[in-house]
């Protein structure tokens, strides 16, 4: 009788750990893909303000001097809300360093 109930004990803590290992691991696993997911946006924001650019580089032969330009003549929009952008024009013949920043 003594038997039974130690391997009800162990069997209930077994269960225990594994779903505390379970819970960690799809802690572990979410918070991975949260930091992919921003990482992923602030490349396609970057993707998108090179595209106008160089589209912008391509009609008027120039570079555009800052973002804003980029906004109003060529319909560029940027979710200012949860991305800092530093757009730095060196001069009208050379890409711009662009630079995008979760908030």
């Amino acid at each position: 009788m003594y038997q039974e109930k130690r391997n009800n004990r162990t069997g209930v803590v077994l269960v225990v750990c594994l779903c505390i290992l379970a819970l960690a691991a799809a802690i572990f696993v979410f918070s991975g893909s949260r930091g992919d997911v921003d990482e992923e946006a602030m490349e396609a924001i970057r993707d998108a303000i090179r595209r106008s650019a160089l589209q912008c580089y391509v009609v008027e032969g120039v570079y555009p001097p800052d973002l804003a330009y980029l906004q109003d003549h060529y319909g560029l929009q940027v979710n200012t809300d949860n991305y800092y952008v530093v757009y730095e024009a060196f001069a009208s013949n050379l890409p711009p360093d662009i630079t995008v920043i979760h908030k």
